[in-house]
């Protein structure tokens, strides 16, 4: 994991209770409905793998795959990526705090450019989007 280079952290307050967040983002039919998504697959344990293929505005069909390093129910999720071109995972780490009703989520990576910082911390703000709109749509 790259412990130095360039930072982002995206934290966010979601309407909903931290158990219907973390079903969000562990169950494979409820993440595909937010994160536009298609062939989700969710192995939601410490090395186990998920795969999926987002689908861009535009139609653009981008595979994805990687494996959790982390899972800490309701807690922590920390995701690796497959980068192609690189040997070592891209690590996202997801925080979770629940606050009654009302979920504090903590989005966060460390990259290796100013462009894939930007790039993914682009990519977290679309994700935490649709999560929000998928949760005051339930």
């Amino acid at each position: 994991m790259t412990t130095t280079g360039f930072d982002y952290v995206i934290t966010r307050t979601l309407e909903a209770p931290v158990e219907q967040v973390w079903a969000a983002w562990t169950r494979a039919d409820r993440y595909a409905q937010w994160a536009n998504a298609e062939e989700v697959v969710l192995d939601v344990r410490p090395g186990g793998a998920w795969s999926s293929v987002m689908v861009i505005p535009g139609g653009t069909r981008v595979p994805l795959s990687g494996r959790y390093t982390e899972v800490v129910e309701n807690k922590r999720l920390v995701i690796g990526m497959n980068v192609p071109g690189r040997e070592e995972l891209a690590i996202m780490t997801l925080d979770l705090a629940a606050d009654g009703d009302q979920t504090r989520i903590t989005l966060s990576q460390t990259l290796g450019s100013v462009e894939e910082r930007d790039q993914s911390e682009f990519g977290s703000n679309m994700l935490l989007d649709g999560l929000t709109a998928f949760l005051s749509a339930a």
